[in-house]
């Protein structure tokens, strides 16, 4: 099969588009105490590796004689940001319109079904396009582990797994993660389209469903009044209401999206001017600040469950020899559930 694209960011590095909220929540999430350890030991364990079969299992993968017109689109979505490898696409029986990213080491993109066949062409390819910018991005490992803690708080993972972990901790700490990572693929899905309301336009009709007599123009002036709220209690609820979401809510995306393009960023990378990879600038005094305090952020979450940084570490030693490699082929296993 052909795949025509106009256009193509030749070597863009995800550093061109991701937001700056997305690099330091990232950059902190390496600080917090033997976090990458512990996600790493669980992949060990082979339950990122039963996640992948129960998917790969109860789902249809797309190719040039599946599903043609959707799998023309995503390569096409691909090609644009210039993806070294293109991951597998599968659809999934579901009723939510959704799509995801998952594998820690080699991912693959999951689209329900009911996204693929309800909604246009271009809309699809809006939402192929943001997973393609997580890829991009390598979001799939912690995406991963996002997915795999909430298996294991819901009780389809043994709960003797993580036992005297702050499990619901490391939980809370990688959803504000993920909430920054979904403004990056937002960004993605932009310069893909080469038109950056096209991803407002979806999260409006996501948001709402695919009402007769949406006016896009009124989406985005309550996006407006929304983030221009002063009202203590409201902002206190919002604060509450997205500390257990994985994505921020629609109407912040679309003010976040429309402030990057105002800025002028969108247009200079779609003009060329963007940094490559490996050529990426070293990071601000800004930046470094930023990642400080998510790591102030991160540790708070952790403080309340642990007690203390140091009663945190000596939790993760413990549960690490527990778990060492001579043991590691007792661990119960357990099937996740998708």
């Amino acid at each position: 099969m052909t795949i025509e694209t106009s256009y193509r960011y030749e070597q863009i590095s995800p550093k061109a588009y991701e937001h700056p909220a997305d690099r330091a929540a990232t950059s902190a999430l390496h600080a917090v105490p033997l976090l990458d350890t512990v996600i790493k030991r669980l992949i060990d364990l082979g339950h990122e590796k039963r996640l992948r079969q129960v998917v790969l299992g109860n789902a249809v993968k797309l190719g040039p004689e599946q599903v043609p017109e959707v799998w023309r689109r995503y390569v096409h979505a691909t090609t644009v940001l210039d993806l070294p490898n293109v991951p597998d696409l599968y659809a999934f029986n579901g009723a939510d319109a959704n799509a995801m990213t998952l594998g820690a080491n080699h991912p693959i993109i999951v689209a329900k079904s009911s996204l693929l066949s309800s909604y246009t062409d271009d809309e699809v390819q809006t939402v192929l396009a943001h997973e393609a910018g997580h890829v991009l991005s390598e979001h799939y490992y912690y995406t991963t582990a996002l997915v795999l803690l909430r298996q294991f708080l819901e009780g389809s993972l043994p709960k003797s797994l993580l036992l005297g972990l702050p499990v619901r901790a490391m939980y809370l700490a990688l959803l504000e993660w993920s909430r920054a990572a979904e403004l990056s693929a937002d960004r993605a899905a932009a310069l893909v389209r080469g038109d950056p309301l096209d991803p407002c336009r979806l999260m409006m009709r996501l948001a709402g469903g695919a009402l007769p007599g949406m006016s896009f123009e009124a989406f985005l002036k309550q996006a407006t009044e929304y983030q221009s709220e002063d009202d203590l209690f409201s902002r206190n609820a919002r604060f509450w209401a997205e500390l257990r979401m994985s994505h921020p809510f629609a109407v912040r995306r679309v003010k976040e999206l429309v402030e990057w393009v105002q800025s002028g960023e969108y247009d200079r990378i779609r003009a060329g001017s963007y940094p490559r990879r490996g050529q990426e600038p070293a990071p601000s005094a800004e930046f470094e600040a930023a990642v400080a305090a998510y790591r102030a952020k991160f540790t708070r979450f952790l403080d309340r469950t642990a007690g203390d940084v140091q009663r945190l570490g000596r939790q993760f030693n413990d549960w690490l020899k527990a778990r060492a490699p001579a043991g590691a082929g007792g661990a119960p296993a357990g099937e996740p559930a998708t």
